[in-house]
């Protein structure tokens, strides 16, 4: 029995991939959500009709006990009837609870436990494989709750319509049955008020429908303004602007308050017309199933199933109206999730796409433009060939195209125009993940995960060892502080975990942190962008040897505003509004008089005067 209840949570896999992209209409998203699950589904759903027709069975039974009772007496009932009353007792004390225990095993065990997670796993695959510019453009909380509350809404959709929709259809459906059985003018008075019951079902839900989707739409504000104000809470802190925050935060909550005030409304008015509607229907029944007993046309029995059926369905009707409430406000809180989360991703990889072979680790850029979809910025008609093994310098005032041009070599964005080569592969005919893999990249914002320093190092290479670790955290000059380190919890050292986007640390650790993933992952290709722009030049001297030893044998591009390590490369190529307008070693660009002779002549401590290097 054990086993066997072990095995009723797995009936649904609960990671599945999906199956394609997600469709843009209602019915078909929601179809790619829950795909593969559809047979335990069904499977739920017809547990939950068999539930929902028990109802009627049970009234049922309950005028024939009265009918039997009233015609044998009270002397010869329990000799008379004995089948009837063992059958009774049977159904309500072992068939009953077994189909109710059942039907609740599938909601518990199988639907509520696997539909959330099958659904927020595919939602947040498909929102990993977006470009960076996607993420760019929104709040990083908001995409989070859309994800949420979609793979929350499909599940509560899904949820209730096997449990409360099947039901009381079953439910409705066979007390229509039932009361044909006891005349055709009862059960037709069941039929025109359940005419109205759909009518104002039909007028109200659509309406609802649509007040949630806003309601939805502004609560995930919320949720995105208050996440952005406590990821820079710093700035907010050292600005003094925790008044200007509360009111941003205030104005999203006031307009996410009238949201659900508007839904508030209709739900108000819905609720109060069914209540009315649900005290009509007792009268119906009942009053009309005393005067056929009056006219001798019914028994005592019938009024008994009557009343229950009409009781019962009274009953279910606040229960059902306030499912259908919630039904009709997930829909609406998926469509607008499906809003943010559906749109097709802007960087792909091609139907035939290979791995990237890296045998030297020759890179070229041949006429390569991207814009950002602007008439400036970004780079254009770029022609560039690094040699294998090269140490390439790139070097430009702000906004000249240098993380650009990075950028579109990690596949980041697509060139709008050119190509771009390694090894004579066309990286948009490989792989998005391969060419990454080839490729170790640290950034002058260096990102940290709030993990441990251990995940955080061992992000370049996950199945390092140990030991490997630590020798590339002691190569970064990073061995040291992070056997220093505690956290709120007690953990220390390489466990000690650094905090959101790494706030325990300061500019220049996580900087060494980068480094020795860098130093750990050891592709054949490395770009340093502003790699040690936080370290102080005598940190930067100490691991200079260790940035010469990890790019011996490496093809690197290195963008600096810092020259003392630019100036050590085998070339230099210096950029301006997108284009390359200066290229040579160092002393050849000093010699030549021009922009990156200014640039050198204008620094100050190892730093570019942009400003001025730029007039």
């Amino acid at each position: 029995m054990h086993r066997l209840a072990s095995k009723i949570p797995n009936l649904i896999d609960a990671f599945r991939h999906a199956d394609g992209p997600p469709p843009h209409r209602l019915l078909a998203f929601m179809r790619w959500a829950v795909r593969g699950a559809e047979m335990p589904l069904v499977g739920a759903g017809v547990l939950f009709t068999i539930t929902g027709t028990l109802e009627v069975v049970t009234a049922l039974l309950l005028g024939h006990i009265i009918d039997a009772a009233l015609a044998a007496g009270p002397d010869a009932f329990f000799s008379t009837h004995l089948w009837l009353i063992l059958g009774t007792l049977a159904f309500f004390l072992l068939i009953r609870p077994l189909c109710f225990l059942a039907s609740a095993a599938a909601n518990s065990l199988v639907i509520q436990p696997n539909v959330m997670p099958l659904v927020l796993s595919r939602l947040h695959r498909w929102t990993m494989g977006q470009a960076v510019e996607f993420f760019d453009n929104d709040f990083a909380g908001r995409i989070a709750q859309k994800q949420m509350q979609t793979a929350r809404a499909i599940t509560d959709v899904v949820s209730e319509m096997a449990n409360t929709v099947c039901y009381a259809l079953a439910s409705l459906v066979g007390a229509a049955l039932l009361l044909t059985a006891i005349d055709w003018r009862i059960a037709l008075a069941l039929s025109f008020w359940l005419v109205a019951y759909f009518s104002l079902i039909a007028w109200y839900m659509p309406r609802i429908r649509v007040r949630s989707k806003a309601r939805a739409s502004a609560r995930a504000m919320v949720t995105g303004q208050v996440v952005d104000t406590i990821t820079n809470i710093k700035t907010v802190k050292l600005f003094a602007h925790a008044d200007h925050e509360d009111r941003a935060a205030l104005g999203a909550m006031g307009k996410f308050r009238d949201a659900v005030i508007h839904v508030g409304y209709l739900a108000t008015g819905f609720r109060g017309a069914l209540m009315l509607l649900a005290g009509a229907l007792p009268v119906l029944l009942i009053g009309g199933t005393l005067l056929l007993w009056q006219a001798g046309t019914a028994t005592a029995g019938d009024i008994a199933a009557a009343g229950t059926i009409a009781i019962r369905i009274a009953q279910m009707t606040g229960w059902v109206s306030h499912t259908l409430l919630g039904i009709y406000a997930n829909v609406g809180e998926v469509e607008d999730g499906m809003r943010t989360l559906t749109p097709r991703h802007a960087v792909i990889d091609a139907p035939n796409a290979t791995e990237l072979q890296v045998s030297e680790g020759g890179i070229s850029f041949e006429d390569v433009e991207f814009t950002y979809g602007r008439e400036r910025d970004g780079v254009q008609g770029v022609t560039l060939h690094v040699k294998p093994g090269e140490r390439l310098g790139i070097v430009g005032a702000s906004g000249a195209g240098k993380s650009t041009l990075v950028a579109l070599l990690m596949r980041l964005y697509d060139t709008e125009k050119g190509r771009i080569l390694i090894d004579g592969q066309d990286i948009s005919s490989v792989t998005q993940e391969s060419l990454r893999k080839a490729i170790s990249m640290v950034t002058q914002d260096t990102a940290m995960f709030n993990r441990s320093a251990r995940d955080n190092l061992k992000y370049g290479l996950p199945g390092a060892a140990d030991d490997e670790m630590e020798e590339a955290a002691r190569r970064a000059e990073a061995h040291e502080f992070v056997t220093g380190l505690e956290d709120y919890n007690n953990r220390t050292g390489y466990d000690a975990h650094l905090g959101e986007r790494g706030v325990r640390l300061s500019g220049g650790q996580r900087q060494r942190v980068a480094l020795a993933r860098a130093i750990l992952k050891n592709a054949p290709i490395l770009v340093l962008d502003e790699a040690t722009s936080a370290l102080d030049s005598e940190v930067e001297a100490q691991i200079q040897g260790a940035l010469d030893e990890v790019m011996e044998g490496k093809t690197v591009l290195a963008i600096a505003h810092r020259l003392s390590t630019i100036a050590r490369m085998d070339r230099i190529v210096v950029l301006d509004d997108g284009r390359i307008i200066e290229e040579g070693t160092h002393d050849e660009l000093v010699a030549l008089g021009g922009r990156y002779a200014g640039f050198w002549h204008r620094q100050s401590g190892g730093f570019l005067d942009l400003t001025e290097a730029a007039e």
